[in-house]
């Protein structure tokens, strides 16, 4: 009675709604006939498979539930259509490929869409279909928005592998005379995730030499969640065997512990994922506050992370705050000196990733600046 009762009021508390898709089969009127079989002798193939069906829709609090629902039914329909032309249009023979429903966030105010993908098949078979969207949603043909790495990240949900992304967005950013913060794409679209981690994870602990590999991984990093790369991150030897094979390196040099530095950055991007990089020398680090103009034009036009080496260490900008009256400027600067927990709190307050000074820099170091040029894909 009262305990089976208080255990049912638990149970139903939680803030979920959970909606089973159901289609009325009988037909309405008053008046029917019997129904007629009619049956055809022919030789067919029976398929049967589970739709993976995922809307979204957006509501206000000024909507009531019954507009809610109506949304959310003219969704599921637009879908199981989208789902069908998948269907349909990727059959081969006696062999169905499943529908992916994926959602992206494009600029506003466009919003959130949803896209019906053939699953197993690689983005880079499905360029047409991106080019059709691209002329739907009016949007730029050099940038994609439209790979499945490009796909909304709801908030509040957890990454499978466990890493942060986006230390930088909880850092408050610096206040300067009529100056502009610019950082790394797509951050300037609204909500978008870039794929920046603290470290990747067999760099961790391995020593002073590792650094330079550590930025190019996270680099690496930033590509393939952007969609410009696909497979997994290159390894240390994989970097390694890359300079090897363009004839940068002694055969001693892969599984050794050596430096790499900004110019071999850029052979093995060019290298592993067909990018090319600019290369910008500064002779002292003083000089390195002159530069605002080219750092904030290169994260508004390619907005790619920069790897900075001079003297024995080495950092990634993952942006610029610069003013264009005063000259003053502040770097946003990623550490892969850090080899603690994926501890957000521990990482922002502790500066592994902040804003910097010009006094950051070793004044009287020669640093190498690698620049990283977007490819002009969808």
């Amino acid at each position: 009675g009262r305990r089976s009762a208080k255990k049912r009021s638990k149970k139903t508390s939680t803030s979920v709604i959970n909606l089973r898709l159901m289609m009325e089969v009988t037909t309405k009127g008053s008046h029917l006939s019997a129904p007629v079989l009619c049956r055809t002798a022919k030789k067919s193939h029976f398929l049967c498979t589970t739709l993976p069906m995922d809307c979204v829709v957006r509501t206000s609090s000024k909507d009531t539930t019954k507009d809610a629902f109506e949304r959310l039914m003219e969704a599921l329909g637009r879908q199981l259509g989208e789902m069908e032309k998948v269907m349909l249009q990727h059959v081969k023979g006696t062999t169905l490929l499943v529908p992916e429903p994926l959602h992206f966030l494009l600029p506003e105010p466009k919003g959130l869409v949803t896209v019906v993908y053939p699953a197993g098949v690689a983005d880079s078979q499905l360029e047409t279909e991106r080019k059709e969207l691209h002329q739907q949603f009016e949007l730029p043909n050099d940038w994609p928005y439209f790979r499945r790495a490009n796909a909304y990240h709801f908030p509040n949900e957890p990454y499978k592998d466990g890493y942060l992304r986006n230390p930088h967005l909880a850092l408050t950013n610096p206040s300067l005379d009529n100056g502009k913060v610019r950082l790394i794409s797509p951050n300037s679209w609204e909500e978008f995730f870039d794929s920046c981690r603290i470290c990747h994870p067999p760099c961790r602990r391995r020593g002073n030499s590792y650094f330079f590999l550590l930025i190019f991984t996270t680099i690496c990093s930033w590509f393939k969640q952007q969609g410009y790369a696909e497979g997994p991150v290159p390894t240390h030897r994989e970097i390694q065997q890359a300079l090897l094979d363009v004839g940068d390196k002694q055969a001693s040099f892969v599984g050794s512990r050596q430096w790499i530095g900004s110019i071999e950055v850029q052979v093995v991007l060019n290298q592993l994922l067909g990018v090319t990089s600019k290369i910008m020398f500064v002779s002292q680090g003083s000089d390195l506050g002159s530069k605002g103009r080219e750092l904030a034009n290169h994260f508004l036009t390619e907005g790619t992370p920069i790897m900075i080496g001079g003297g024995v260490l080495a950092h990634t900008i993952l942006g610029v705050a610069w003013s264009e009256t005063t000259g003053q400027i502040r770097y946003l600067i990623l550490d892969p000196h850090y080899t603690g927990a994926e501890d957000l709190q521990v990482i922002t307050d502790k500066g592994w990733c902040g804003w910097k000074g010009a006094d950051f820099w070793d004044q009287t170091a020669y640093y190498n600046l690698c620049l990283p040029q977007r490819p002009k894909v969808i």
